[in-house]
């Protein structure tokens, strides 16, 4: 080597780690849009910009797409048109509900359930400041509703029953049908918050028996921010927002053509091509993939069989479920409702069911949807078991 000269080596190879593949599995908190669905509200950004309550050529597209939106929904409940109330979500329609029933009586007793979702809770706990009568029944060790325990509570003042259809956080379907038809024999109205389970289960009002019914759109492939609240044929329900008496009157406020487009295209989804066999196949691969590979250390939460077909409750007692979420970010998932996570405090679903704080505070909810493969499935087993 020449004086001066600098001595050239090759530099090392770093090796840089994969990132793990990431899984989505918590389809109960959102569902991403579906392709049909993204499609159908495509063409609206260009020529749906008119007002629906327009006569003239700017507003009708935006008319046409709203009215084809609420057949679709009225189809997938098994309704007429003219009873579906378009909403920003499922959290509106529970209060336009609990609310719109204030001037029924005065005041008014309405009948809930412990493990309601805090869009029906909530707003119980509103309108009692306001001079209502709330009662909670209670639930069991599955979170199951005795429908027994409603007819007791129910009294003379009682204008409303409402008991949600499947729960968000544990997944058990309550005996809606048998609860509606007692409240129907006291002349009760009855409502089902029916967000969790359209589109994954037959979900139709007339066999419900049901005279309300909310519908959350980001949970069936339709955009956030909109959703619909059956109300049945002669029902008198109080506006949520007075205005300018847009959905029959009662929900002022220029309807979105794209965002009901989206609803619409997800409703058709949902009764055109039903995913519920294959959901229960994904999660039972799920949960028999745990049992074989933890035993006892993995516990179910919820009921074995009246479940929603793509929740899977599972407790790892001993446990805290966030802290097995934190050392695995690449799988998607959630320690309880998405609406509470973060803290560290029992879940209020699994309180009411009676589970012990040491079992309840490993609980983890894994929820399979529509992109969900098998092999997704079996990796989150082998990560999950791993991590626990």
């Amino acid at each position: 080597m020449t004086a001066g000269a600098v001595a050239r080596f090759p530099k090392a190879e770093i090796p840089v780690p994969e990132e793990p593949t990431r899984i989505y599995l918590d389809y109960n908190a959102s569902t991403p849009v579906a392709p049909a669905v993204s499609a159908a509200m495509r063409p609206l950004l260009d020529t749906g910009f008119g007002n629906p309550s327009s006569g003239h050529w700017a507003g009708r597209p935006a008319r046409d797409a709203v009215c084809e939106a609420r057949r679709r929904v009225a189809s997938l409940l098994g309704c007429d048109a003219d009873e579906i109330v378009l909403t920003s979500g499922g959290s509106e329609a529970n209060n336009h509900v609990v609310k719109g029933v204030l001037g029924a009586a005065s005041p008014p007793h309405i009948v809930t359930t412990a493990v309601e979702h805090p869009a029906i809770l909530e707003p119980c706990r509103f309108v009692e400041t306001l001079g209502a009568r709330v009662t909670v029944v209670p639930v069991d060790g599955h979170g199951l509703v005795d429908p027994d325990d409603v007819r007791r509570a129910i009294a003379p003042d009682t204008a409303l029953v409402s008991v949600m259809h499947a729960n968000n956080e544990v997944g058990t379907i309550q005996p809606v049908a048998e609860i509606a038809k007692i409240a129907r024999e006291r002349g009760v109205l009855c409502h089902t918050d029916a967000a969790q389970s359209a589109g994954k289960i037959p979900v139709r009002v007339r066999d419900l028996g049901v005279d309300l019914l909310s519908l959350a759109g980001h949970k069936l492939y339709a955009p956030k921010g909109v959703g619909a609240l059956f109300v049945r044929r002669g029902v008198a329900l109080a506006p949520l927002v007075h205005g300018g008496g847009h959905e029959g009157g009662r929900r002022a406020g220029t309807e979105s053509a794209l965002l009901a487009a989206g609803l619409g295209a997800a409703c058709r989804l949902a009764e055109t091509d039903p995913c519920e066999d294959r959901l229960r196949e994904l999660r039972d691969r799920l949960w028999n993939g745990l049992r074989t590979r933890l035993g006892n250390g993995v516990v179910l939460n919820g009921h074995p069989d009246r479940r929603l077909p793509n929740t899977l409750n599972v407790s790892f007692p001993g446990r805290y479920g966030d802290e097995i979420l934190v050392r695995m970010p690449e799988i998607a998932a959630s320690t309880g409702s998405a609406c509470h996570t973060g803290e560290r405090t029992l879940s209020p679903v699994l309180a009411a069911m009676g589970v012990p704080p040491a079992v309840g505070h490993g609980a983890v909810r894994l929820s399979v949807g529509r992109g969900t493969t098998a092999a997704e499935v079996d990796a989150a087993v082998e990560r999950i078991a791993g991590c626990v």
